[in-house]
């Protein structure tokens, strides 16, 4: 019989495979942009549990194992900013990311009101921009960080409750 993939909140306990996946997870994100210093693979664990306290972060299990994550939060202005999702890369191109990216923009909607959804990733990112695009995230702006790295900026607004039917 095959496990399910379970999405629910993360807990303190789940840090360390937590670092690990994003550790495995950026790996690819290095190599294309050539930069082996980039934020998610030099983030300590102190570092993200500190983080883990402070933002709402989910995980995807099969079983034990953690083997997707993302995080976020909503700013003082209601934007909800959405970051880091990792799926591992044996999970990849079955939609669990899309899930990971559902799942925690409802979490957040349920904080208080959301104004919509910001996110980016580096140009390079085909992949990354792809899954963004069908999950209804918008290109706003693109920042070049320097002559390897271009961040864009993506939005995604809020949807519109639906209507209930008499």
């Amino acid at each position: 019989m095959g496990m399910s993939v379970i999405i629910s909140a993360a807990e303190a306990e789940d840090a360390e495979q937590i670092l690990k996946l994003q550790y495995l997870g950026y790996q690819p994100e290095a190599e294309l942009y050539g930069d082996w210093a980039i934020k998610p693979l030099t983030q300590s664990l102190e570092s993200l549990r500190a983080e883990l306290a402070e933002r709402h972060f989910l995980v995807a299990r099969l079983g034990d194992e953690v083997v997707g994550t993302v995080r976020g939060h909503v700013d003082e202005d209601g934007v909800a900013r959405i970051g880091r999702l990792v799926v591992h890369p044996r999970m990849q191109r079955h939609g669990l990311g899309g899930r990971l990216l559902d799942a925690l923009e409802r979490r957040l909607a349920e904080e208080g009101p959301v104004s919509g959804y910001r996110l980016f990733t580096g140009h390079r990112s085909l992949g990354n921009l792809r899954l963004y695009a069908r999950q209804g995230y918008r290109q706003t702006r693109v920042e070049q960080v320097d002559n390897r790295l271009s961040l864009v900026h993506l939005e995604k607004p809020v949807a519109p409750a639906l209507a209930a039917t008499a």
